[in-house]
């Protein structure tokens, strides 16, 4: 049987994109755990794996935009590096505060293409994203680059909020590019609905240059934004359509533009009315 930390935990990690970050989040977790007071304590690898695995993101002090934490910018000890600021920083898992920022800078074989990458990325993402974050960094000891473009989109007052997720890991030395995209988007007015997607990528990029992989990052993008349009217009005109009634109970199609004269009863239920 679960222990009750592991039910916490495993709510903390599923929760929906920008719930966590919600103010009332963290005082419900205490409150439904009264009974262990020190429960809370215990709960930090889950808010750090809900935080790398989401790619939060987070406003450096004196920085002017948002960077992202995620395992492949972990330095170990909850640091964490950006490329593009030439910083590294603490980040505290549960208030998902940054602090303690500091010069980084990096050095290696994949340097000048982790740079160019994210020089390429910057006007990209900035174009197609109102509220996104990005980052390149040097993984796998420096065989490879991992990519990542999140975007979040919050709307609490409306009852919904989404996240777009975007992981790649390309190879110099084969030009293959791999990973996978992630949408996910919480409504909540009145029900629970939540739209989860997970759309994997393999393609390569003969360039080998940061400039190449946008492209076809790009194009692969702009696809998979068109094949999820179809999909919701098909499910609105097809699903969605075939669980309402094409008629009344009547059978009978309504003239609405006669329905001011109706008589309740008499005239759409086609029968003769009492006096």
């Amino acid at each position: 049987m679960a222990s009750h930390k592991d039910i916490v935990s495993s709510f903390i990690e599923g929760a929906p994109p920008g719930e966590v970050s919600i103010s009332p989040f963290l005082p419900n977790i205490k409150a439904l755990t009264l009974h262990e007071p020190g429960l809370v304590k215990g709960l930090g690898p889950a808010f750090e794996k809900y935080n790398e695995e989401q790619f939060t993101t987070v406003k450096l002090p004196g920085g002017s935009q948002q960077v992202v934490v995620t395992s492949h910018s972990s330095l170990g000890g909850g640091r964490y590096f950006d490329v593009e600021s030439s910083s590294s920083f603490e980040f505290d898992h549960v208030t998902r505060k940054a602090s303690a920022v500091q010069s980084y800078v990096l050095e290696g074989p994949q340097s000048d293409l982790v740079k160019s990458t994210i020089k390429a990325l910057g006007p990209y993402v900035k174009e197609h994203f109102p509220n996104a974050a990005y980052g390149a960094y040097p993984i796998e000891n420096d065989s490879r680059v991992a990519v990542i473009i999140v975007a979040n989109k919050y709307s609490p007052n409306n009852f919904w909020n989404g996240r777009w997720r975007s992981l790649y890991i390309f190879d110099p030395s084969s030009g293959t590019l791999e990973g996978s995209i992630k949408v996910d988007v919480h409504y909540y007015e009145d029900g629970n609905v939540r739209l989860l997607t997970n759309k994997p990528v393999s393609l390569s990029v003969p360039s080998g240059t940061g400039a190449g992989l946008v492209r076809e990052v790009a194009s692969t993008e702009k696809k998979y934004q068109e094949e999820l349009n179809r999909s919701f217009t098909n499910l609105s005109e097809g699903a969605f359509k075939a669980l309402r009634r094409q008629l009344p109970v009547t059978r009978q199609k309504i003239e609405w533009e006669k329905v001011a004269s109706y008589r309740v009863g008499q005239d759409i239920g086609g029968g003769s009315s009492r006096r």
